[in-house]
């Protein structure tokens, strides 16, 4: 059994299906501030396969022990968070109570429960600024906003960890950008609110929702003065996790990137997704914000390496699977009535 915080979330429902698929049996927690139980009943249904969903908080230690004990969990996949950069340096202490008190919880409940094989979900804002490019694990550390650096602070602390005790088991992966939605348009990224990332905002322009992209900074040195970031369709995202899970065998902390290493710029991705669509993204051009990099992307070369791992889908998958979530789900999870879903022949799911 693999308990996943945050397994209602965007990422976390694309882990559950990439779990549930390989023939592994789930136990999902969620507090749901940034998520909806639905895209649970919608995994299950796609998969053919149930999982178990309990609503908690991951900083109620004795609640996440005894899911670990009672469930007869073997590993976790750490996904719960506050993810919003922008966010994070309005409301900081919340971010650090969440992703950094949230994890010390976590990892307390797993040592009481003896689960020690830990899959982390960091980010490639540790790296700030780029002093070179691609950026490799090796690259120096800098986060620039509370965001990147609660995820640092963890990443630091789960390496005392190890260095403490042998017995543990962790891969810390550094995800670049996820976009996209699984193939079958039922489960995708729903935010609550404004969009804090660029395709949701771009696909509900797209759609009608909103009128307009801001796009914040046209003067980078690029090519068209847009920023340059590492896009990765969040399947193949969803598949590193069952890669780094499969590869916990030895003791101790394995960091890797998760990117596809190639960069688009933000016009590359308006103009890929007017073309999945076929509509008009209008946008305008705003002042820079504080804390972002004009390019950023990844190495992956230790992903293959370490992990047979790397990425398949094109940006035109990307924005592809994107539109395809977004017109079957104008107003995402909160639809009066779910998308009808068929569990794949042979099975029959339950819901969460």
């Amino acid at each position: 059994m693999i308990l996943v915080t945050g397994g209602a979330g965007y990422i976390g429902s694309h882990v559950c299906i990439a779990l549930l698929d390989a023939g592994l049996d789930v136990v999902a927690v969620d507090n749901l501030s940034n998520s909806n139980r639905t895209s649970l009943q919608r995994v299950q249904s796609i998969c053919g396969r149930s999982l178990v969903f309990r609503y908690t908080d991951i900083r109620n230690e004795d609640v996440i022990c005894d899911l670990l004990r009672g469930y007869g969990v073997t590993a976790v996949i750490h996904l719960a968070g506050l993810k919003a950069v922008g966010d994070s340096n309005v409301r900081p202490m919340a971010y650090y109570e969440n992703n950094v008190l949230g994890t010390m919880r976590l990892v307390s409940a797993m040592k009481r429960a003896n689960v020690m094989t830990l899959v982390f979900s960091s980010s490639a804002t540790v790296y700030g600024i780029p002093k070179y490019l691609p950026l490799d694990e090796k690259h120096p550390l800098g986060p620039t906003n509370p965001y990147g650096r609660t995820k640092l602070i963890i990443e630091e602390m789960l390496k005392d960890l190890c260095r403490s005790d042998d017995g543990w088991r962790i891969s810390n992966l550094r995800y670049f950008n996820p976009v996209g939605a699984h193939e079958s348009g039922l489960v995708g990224e729903d935010p609550l609110g404004v969009p804090s990332n660029l395709l949701p905002f771009v696909a509900q322009v797209a759609i009608g929702r909103r009128e307009k992209l801001r796009i914040w900074g046209n003067d980078y040195d690029t090519p068209d003065g847009t920023g340059i970031r590492d896009f990765i369709h969040v399947v193949d995202l969803a598949s590193g996790h069952l890669s780094a899970l499969r590869q916990l065998e030895r003791p101790g902390l394995t960091t890797v990137n998760l990117g596809t290493g190639n960069g688009s710029s933000v016009l590359d991705v308006v103009r890929a997704f007017e073309a999945a669509s076929g509509r008009s993204v209008p946008y305008e051009f705003r002042e820079r914000r504080a804390g972002d990099v004009a390019v950023c992307f990844a190495d992956p070369t230790f992903a293959q390496d370490a992990m047979g791992w790397r990425s398949t889908r094109s940006l035109e998958q990307m924005c592809a699977d994107h539109w395809r979530w977004q017109l079957q789900n104008p107003d995402g999870y909160q639809d009066s009535a779910p998308a009808k879903v068929q569990a794949r022949s042979g099975h029959r799911g339950r819901h969460a």
